[in-house]
């Protein structure tokens, strides 16, 4: 496949830059664990990317819950409160970051976490996500009116860029189906790292699949080769 030659980077977060996807699961279990159900694979590739709104609506229904949105959002808020500060950056990604940030790559962020939320995520990681300069928090950014997979978040991420760059010129990193989709959906390129155990064949939209962010070369894409 032939990739197009890219000038601005824009990164999911949530399971792409910090193993909170792990986290969700672990927090999302436990309320359902209490009703007798069972978060699974299957709910949880369709709510990866969503707004808090909307993944709390669609678990709450999706499982039958017998509680309202709020109730759900609250009480998972009070579990994430404990879960999100054990974050950790997944492999390969600081090196990239780091490389394209040296290089002079104007790079920003595009998660549908909330400020709140992205805050507790970060706790023991504020010098690196300093190098993102440009973030966009899809739940809390009233410009993005849909979250992922719409194309909201990325197009208003990439303006704030100050160059503003079009479409065509920025590449998205993404894990999940709803993030690729928003993504292509703005005109997009976008590399997906998911989750092992998603198949591939869903992720016929990502402009490129890898397992690992350790295997991306980015002159594949014009941006700056590693040196070493």
């Amino acid at each position: 496949m032939s990739y197009k030659p890219v000038t601005h980077v824009l990164f999911d977060m949530d399971g792409l830059i910090l193993n909170t996807e792990d986290l969700y699961t672990i927090g999302f279990q436990k309320v359902a664990t209490r009703y007798g159900k069972n978060f699974d694979y299957t709910l949880k590739c369709k709510i990866m990317g969503q707004q808090s709104k909307e993944f709390a609506t669609s678990i709450v229904e999706g499982l039958e819950l017998p509680m309202t949105i709020d109730e759900f959002l609250k009480e998972t808020r009070t579990i994430f409160s404990e879960l999100f500060p054990q974050s950790k950056i997944m492999p390969g990604v600081e090196k990239l970051v780091r490389h394209l940030h040296e290089n002079n790559v104007p790079i920003g962020l595009a998660t549908s976490s909330s400020k709140e939320t992205y805050d507790l995520k970060v706790t023991n990681h504020q010098n690196f996500f300093n190098l993102l300069p440009y973030k966009t928090w899809g739940s809390s950014d009233p410009a993005v009116k849909r979250g992922k997979p719409y194309p909201d978040i990325f197009l208003v991420a990439a303006d704030k860029f100050p160059d503003k760059p079009a479409p065509e010129k920025c590449l998205v990193f993404e894990d999940s189906l709803n993030g690729v989709r928003g993504a292509r959906a703005a005109g997009m390129q976008v590399v997906m790292v998911p989750d092992p155990r998603l198949d591939r064949a869903l992720a016929a939209d990502a402009t490129l699949i890898l397992d690992s962010m350790e295997d991306f070369r980015p002159e594949l894409f014009a941006l700056p080769p590693f040196t070493n």
